[in-house]
């Protein structure tokens, strides 16, 4: 089984924690977040997420840990870039409620396939939704002006 280890802007990685928890209760001990607060520097959050990043790997059932961040390019994808191995340890970065959610569902597959599951997952979550009327309610008259952008 894989651990996820949430690394992301204050307050998004728990908050993206607890939605998780509401969802999948029992997985508690396998998702780990680590808050970026604003005022403190890289090499500390870094401390931090080594030791939650030990914490993970020392449980017996974790075979790999899959690292979520935020923004790729800003201070939790770099701390996150330094913590990763490529062979036990995978970054996505973006990370979004619907990748999350995905790779909870896939943590029993291989690191691989999680990695996968979960990035389709994180795209397949963001999409346009068309504004349309209300089914079975005719149009206002002011509705039908040229400049309706409704599609």
């Amino acid at each position: 089984m894989n651990a996820i280890l949430l690394i992301a802007h204050a307050p998004l990685a728990n908050a993206l924690r607890q939605c998780v928890l509401h969802v999948f209760p029992d997985c508690g001990n396998l998702v780990v977040a680590i808050d970026v607060q604003p005022n403190l520097q890289p090499e500390e959050t870094l401390g931090a997420a080594r030791i939650a990043m030990d914490q993970l790997t020392q449980q017996p059932q974790v075979k790999g840990v899959l690292v979520l961040a935020d923004i790729f390019g800003a201070t939790p994808s770099n701390v996150a870039q330094k913590l990763v191995d490529g062979v036990s340890s995978r970054l996505i970065t973006g990370v979004n409620l619907p990748m999350l959610l995905r790779a909870v569902s896939y943590r029993h597959e291989p690191l691989d396939t999680l990695v996968s599951r979960a990035v389709v997952g994180g795209t397949q979550g963001v999409m346009q939704v068309a504004i349309t009327a209300p089914q079975n309610q005719p149009r206002r008259n002011h509705d039908q002006e040229e400049h309706d952008h409704q599609q």
